[in-house]
């Protein structure tokens, strides 16, 4: 018997990591103690920032409304964020927040609604300066505003951690950002919120946990920690995915994905992260609808193969659950290269960069892009095996 029968899905733990995060069955309800923790705060009217459709789809806004009346705190509604949130998209919403005199921010949706809620925690607490000049790091914020995720994907960990991502788009870059002052103030991780997702997108973001957790382990900067979680994540992946897949509203396979995917956030916030999210960020730069957990999958193997003769004992054991028989060998780098292929494709993600339009006449401009936007270089500086231009061109050729 597996210790995952044990546990009572429906018993709303607190995990505590840089955030509280409610986990289980039922989360969402806990939305009016956290209300009623922002009104002791003095909180008294919040920004609101969200997706198009997801935060009333998922029935997670009926809660949110109830709750924040309940309290007596007003509410400003944003509900622009796209996939790949740009910067003149937080920048109207803050603008937006500080007319009505917000004084705290909650995030309802995936990454996007999440980072881009950060993001806006931060601007309301420096008023005076922008979106752009925060991810081209003009400055450095010590402090933001209370900032609440209400996570609507088992994906990206950002309900968890200090990290946040958005675009701007008139210079393709995709910076990422993480400062301590951007972990949640609480967090909300109700497996019964997502049960609407697609099954492309449940794939999609599953995979970028899994990303988050092979790209921990192997920094130099990795630790027992990061590697424990991440065998965990794939482990509980393997399993729990295919069952997603096949039966959506099975709440016990996304209670454990969404337990993944905020172990996986706490893994990369401990081991940081390197070449696969550090050269996707260039692909979804320039192409702003490309799901991110998509992009990650195309690059994933090749990566895979390049650092495997690196990290070769960590990673024969981490892939265990999705490419048995690996040895630490570097031998193996294309055996394991070529499972991680095949186990994507057998969830549904089988493209390549080539599928998403890409060619080689792309790859120069790609690669310019992973050395001059913000914050990148940073993250390849930590990758187990030296970076340079011909390293990354390599990656992304072979990714084709």
């Amino acid at each position: 018997m597996s210790w995952e029968q044990g546990i009572n899905i429906n018993n709303v733990s607190t995990i505590i990591g840089g955030s509280k995060v409610f986990l289980g069955v039922g989360a969402i309800e806990k939305i009016d103690f956290i209300a009623g923790e922002l009104k002791a705060k003095g909180v008294d009217c919040v920004l609101v920032m969200s997706g198009r459709a997801a935060y009333v789809k998922t029935g997670a806004w009926d809660y949110v409304t109830k709750a924040l009346e309940k309290h007596g705190i007003r509410h400003v509604l944003y509900n622009k964020v796209q996939p790949n949130p740009e910067t003149q998209q937080v920048d109207e919403a803050v603008a937006e927040a500080k007319a009505a005199g917000a004084k705290a921010v909650i995030g309802i949706g995936g990454g996007s609604p999440i980072d881009a809620g950060k993001s806006a925690a931060i601007l309301l607490a420096y008023p005076d300066k922008t979106c752009q000049e925060l991810y081209e790091a003009q400055f450095a914020p010590d402090t933001a505003v209370p900032f609440v995720a209400i996570n609507l994907t088992h994906g990206t960990g950002s309900e968890i951690n200090r990290f946040a991502v958005v675009t701007i788009p008139e210079k393709d870059y995709k910076p990422a950002i993480a400062y301590d002052c951007i972990y949640p103030f609480y967090s909300i991780d109700d497996p019964a919120l997502m049960t609407t997702l697609p099954p492309h997108q449940t794939s999609y973001v599953t995979v970028d946990a899994v990303n988050h957790v092979i790209e921990a382990a192997t920094t130099v900067l990795n630790n027992p920690l990061s590697i424990t979680l991440g065998r965990e994540v794939i482990t509980l992946v393997a399993k729990y995915l295919p069952v997603a897949l096949e039966n959506p509203n099975d709440l016990t396979a996304r209670y454990f994905l969404t337990y993944a995917a905020m172990i996986a956030g706490t893994s990369f916030d401990n081991g940081l992260l390197h070449f696969t999210h550090a050269l996707e960020h260039p692909l979804s730069g320039v192409k702003t609808d490309l799901s991110h957990g998509l992009g990650l999958a195309v690059l994933l193997p090749a990566i895979v193969k390049s650092i495997y003769p690196a990290r070769s004992a960590i990673l024969a054991d981490l892939l265990v659950p999705i490419v048995p028989g690996l040895t630490d060998s570097p031998a193996d780098a294309q055996k394991a290269a070529d499972g991680v292929r095949a186990w994507l494709a057998s969830v549904g993600v089988g493209e390549t960069m080539s599928d998403l339009g890409f060619t080689k006449a792309d790859v120069p401009k790609l690669v310019q892009l992973a050395f001059d936007t913000p914050g990148l270089a940073g993250l390849m500086g930590v990758a187990p095996v030296p970076y340079d231009e011909k390293v990354v061109e390599a990656i992304y050729m072979d990714s084709l």
